[in-house]
């Protein structure tokens, strides 16, 4: 384990200095290749000796200290800055400003959206007026962004829950991640063939849990649950999926960034945009693995796409546990190397529908992002605080419909209208 954990330090230890290399290498560019080397050199030794600090004085269960975490986003942002400029030839003042609004995007909160282009064009515009180089406006940008917002809004957006540990102790985790750099709607084939068992693909009458009784405790029993709703759980494969998104206008720079950079390279979490999108058609399937052929599904995805060309949409495994004397659904959605898990508290609902939510006083619901070591499967894991689901089925006028709304730090970004349908029946 100390081994383990004095090879982590060094791998940080060595990113921050290449990052700090590559950072005053593009701040320099501009005053020849000897002045570049030099900046490479001094920032490479500054960022990593200021990266070496920080671990040092990082205690058990805490993520590094914010000054480094900022001093390394400047130096990521630098290079950048001198990209756009040498491509584009955008002086300081409109890549300053993009580099906050791509900043405040990244923070999702609209204040922070708001935020970051004000920031960005203020010194942006300063370095303009003194000929500064993008470079430099970039990485300003980025570090007077984040300093200032952390002077004001001092609520923790992330936490350390824990660090190398093994993933019985963190039943709220789902600790399966994508073993390549895109997810796409084959994980779970090839998910099978690293876990063993027998694959099925579009596993006929599926859901995406065994039984709703598994969910059964204090705020929720099964059996005042409306037959379509715990059809629609139990057998999720029977119903088809019509999605209408409600995007607020604040979140859309942000996500059409995310989605851009990452949603779609990584082919996960690539929600419809607009019902233009959506009118493409949902194609929905759960595709299952067993231990053996007579065996029960011990692992269920279900893999949403877009019905024209397969792209993904979600990619989803879905589990329950029970803690506590309640039930508990998790949904992890791997990552490369890693897996972001909602873990979800069902609730009554009049009517006889079912609420699944992540807001709880308890300590099991909630979000969380995981790093699972590809040698010993242990688990470091962050607490994603703020961000906030609730996901309500119900039947209404005789038909299946469900909302899934979003919100982060109590402001509402995004809810998805579902429609469910029952499939036409096999001849």
């Amino acid at each position: 384990m100390e081994a383990q954990q004095r090879s982590g330090r060094f791998g940080a230890i060595a990113f921050a200095g290449v990052a700090g290399a590559v950072a005053g290498a593009a701040v320099a560019a501009r005053r020849g290749r000897r002045a570049a080397g030099a900046w490479a050199v001094a920032g490479g030794v500054a960022l990593g000796a200021s990266e070496a600090v920080a671990r040092a004085r990082q205690r058990p269960g805490e993520i590094p200290a914010l000054w480094q975490r900022i001093a390394v986003s400047g130096a990521l942002a630098a290079p950048l800055g001198w990209a756009a400029g040498r491509l584009t030839g955008a002086g300081p003042l409109p890549v300053g400003t993009a580099a906050g609004a791509v900043a405040g995007a990244l923070a999702l909160r609209p204040h922070k959206v708001a935020l970051g282009p004000v920031v960005g064009a203020g010194v942006g515009g300063a370095l303009a007026a003194r000929k500064g180089s993008p470079a430099v406006a970039a990485a300003a940008s980025v570090v007077s962004f984040r300093v200032l917002s952390a002077l004001l809004f001092r609520d923790a957006q992330v936490s350390l829950l824990a660090e190398r540990v093994s993933a019985d102790r963190l039943p709220f985790v789902v600790p399966l991640e994508a073993t390549s750099r895109y997810v796409g709607t084959g994980y779970v084939k090839d998910l099978a063939a690293v876990l063993g068992g027998v694959y099925t693909a579009a596993a006929p009458d599926v859901g995406i849990v065994a039984s709703l009784d598994d969910l059964a405790g204090p705020g929720f029993d099964p059996a005042g649950v409306d037959p379509l709703v715990r059809e629609f759980y139990e057998h999720t494969a029977r119903f088809t999926l019509d999605i209408v998104p409600e995007w607020r206008l604040w979140v859309r720079p942000g996500y059409l960034l995310y989605r851009a950079l990452l949603a779609r390279p990584l082919g996960q979490a690539n929600v419809p945009m607009n019902q233009r999108e959506a009118q493409r058609g949902v194609d929905g399937r759960i595709d299952t693995i067993v231990p053996d052929a007579a065996g029960t599904p011990t692992l269920r995805g279900w893999i949403r796409s877009y019905a024209d060309d397969d792209e993904p949409i979600y990619v989803g495994i879905y589990t329950t546990y029970r803690h506590g004397g309640r039930g508990y659904v998790s949904v992890g959605f791997p990552l490369p190397q890693a897996s972001f898990t909602a873990t979800l508290l069902p609730r009554a609902r009049p009517g006889g529908g079912l609420v699944l939510t992540s807001e709880s006083g308890l300590d099991q619901p909630g979000h969380y992002l995981t790093y699972i070591d590809p040698d010993t499967r242990d688990l470091t894991t962050l607490g994603v605080h703020g961000f906030a689901e609730t996901l309500d089925v119900h039947v209404e006028d005789g038909a299946l419909r469900a909302e899934h709304a979003f919100s982060v730090f109590g402001l509402p970004f995004l809810v998805l209208h579902y429609r469910m349908t029952r499939k036409p029946l096999p001849a």
